[in-house]
C-alpha cells in the first residue's frame, strides 16, 4: 500500500511518500497525487522518498512522467531523501543527471528560490 501526505513550505509542495511505488495501484496513486498538485497550480514539487520501500521499473517511469508533467507546466520537480537502492537505479539509468536529489529538506526547499 502506498501512502502519500501533502504539505507545503512557502510555494513548495512536498509529497511525503511511504510504501511501494510499483505497477498497478502504487503507480496510479502516485500519478494521481502528482497531478492533483499540478492541477492546484503547484509548480515547485518536492518528492520525499524517504519512506519508499520498493520501486519497480513502472515506478521509475512514473517519476520521469511526473518530472515531465511538472516541467511542461513551467515547474520543477526535485527528489528528497532517496533510499540507497532507488538512488542506485537512478545512477545506473543516468537519471541522477536529470533529477536534482537532496538529502536535506531545508536545502531542497531553498533550492526552489
Amino acid at each position: 500500500m502506498l501512502r502519500i501526505e501533502y504539505r507545503t513550505i512557502g510555494d513548495v509542495h512536498i509529497l511525503d511518500i511511504e510504501g511501494r511505488i510499483t505497477i498497478g495501484e502504487g503507480t496510479l496513486h502516485f500519478r494521481d497525487a502528482v497531478h492533483r498538485v499540478i492541477q492546484q497550480g503547484g509548480r515547485n514539487v518536492l518528492l520525499n522518498l524517504a519512506g519508499v520501500t520498493h520501486m519497480d521499473s513502472s515506478g521509475i517511469g512514473e517519476l520521469v512522467s511526473a518530472y515531465t508533467a511538472v516541467g511542461n507546466r513551467g515547474g520543477r520537480l526535485k527528489l528528497l531523501q532517496v533510499p540507497p537502492r532507488i538512488r542506485e537505479v537512478l545512477t545506473i539509468t543516468k537519471l541522477d543527471t536529470v533529477f536534482e536529489i537532496f538529502d536535506d529538506e531545508a536545502a531542497a526547499v531553498e533550492s526552489f528560490r
